[in-house]
């Protein structure tokens, strides 16, 4: 430890580099600015006086930018609902402090921080890259500090896969299930799309003309698809339109609240997971209702491509997965069928 004459009070170099700021036997602050500099000196006085001068390039300041800019207003509605909550971390955390003072090794301390939420974790570096792209614009910053950063893992112990639907639980839900909770579960396996984008088909999007289809654009990938729809779910869909007090305007939402305004996500989630639990059908979930579907289409007789042009999955390994293991209970079931 360094004491050089003519230094501040309480700074002690520890080593080329390394000053701390040193009192009572404690090295309470480490500077990230050389001495001699006014960014040293604001440093500085932030510790002795307790107080923190709010950067007008803060954090804070800058998601506000992401916020108000085109990149955040295409993100759909789902992504920037589970951004949310990372972004209010990061202004609790980090919102006073100057951009330029961010470094990688900030924000995998903040992603260990967060390890009991892994999901939450890994969204953190996705929120400030998305940041830094704004105020990079904006030079006040000159690169991206979350750039290369990588992802946590989810331990295996903590890995809860999705299991598909069985014909049990399928007979049970549509036997003994709420109307709303039934609309939810047919458009689910019989659009064979993503939860988050169940919420988002409108009236506009169902022609009920002949079998019925659905039209819609995946929030992922934004690919646009034309789904023909089950018998199961066009009874749906017709007993829920008819069910209104009113036609629906075309933008109204199928899947809404009480009031008739939209539902999200979260929301779906929440009264799809009650529905489950009273029912004892709580080990399968709204993802797996996407597999189930998969699964359909594969007893059916489709092929790979054919159940991608359905399900909208741009690789054939997810849908192997799971029209895999269909076609080998389909298989089984004719080997039984021919023995003995």
């Amino acid at each position: 430890m360094v004491r050089k004459a003519g230094r501040k009070p309480y700074i002690r170099e520890v080593k080329p580099g390394f000053v701390y700021f040193y009192r009572r036997g404690k090295y309470l602050h480490r500077f990230t600015a050389p001495e001699g500099t006014a960014e040293f000196d604001r440093q500085y006085w932030e510790v002795m006086t307790g107080k923190t001068i709010e950067a007008r390039r803060g954090w804070a300041a800058a998601i506000e930018i992401l916020r108000k800019s085109d990149r955040w207003a295409d993100k759909s509605t789902r992504y920037r609902q589970d951004l949310e909550p990372v972004l209010d971390y990061l202004v609790e955390k980090i919102g006073k402090r100057d951009v330029s003072r961010l470094t990688k090794a900030d924000i995998y301390d903040a992603m260990d921080k967060n390890t009991h939420r892994v999901r939450f974790a890994n969204y953190i570096p996705v929120a400030i890259s998305m940041i830094a792209k704004e105020v990079i614009r904006k030079r006040w910053l000159t690169d991206n500090p979350a750039k290369g950063i990588e992802r946590l893992n989810v331990p295996k112990n903590r890995r809860q896969p999705h299991i598909p639907w069985p014909d049990i639980a399928v007979q049970k839900w549509r036997a003994e299930a709420g109307p709303l909770e039934r609309l939810i579960f047919e458009i689910g396996v019989g659009s064979v799309q993503r939860p988050g984008d169940w919420v988002c088909f409108t009236w506009g999007d169902y022609d009920p003309a002949g079998t019925g289809t659905l039209r819609l654009r995946q929030s992922k990938g934004d690919k646009p698809l034309i789904l023909p729809c089950t018998e199961a779910l066009k009874a749906a869909l017709d007993a829920a339109k008819a069910a209104l007090p009113f036609s629906p305007l075309p933008s109204r939402h199928i899947i809404t609240k009480q009031d008739g305004s939209r539902m999200d996500y979260r929301r779906m989630a929440e009264i799809m997971l009650k529905e489950r639990r009273r029912l004892g059908l709580e080990a399968y979930d709204l993802h797996a209702l996407r597999y189930r579907g998969v699964m359909e289409l594969a007893w059916a007789g489709c092929d790979d491509d054919e159940i991608m042009s359905y399900s909208g999955h741009s690789t054939k390994a997810m849908v192997r997965k799971y029209a895999g293991e269909a076609r080998q209970i389909m298989r089984a079931r004719q080997a039984r069928a021919k023995r003995c």
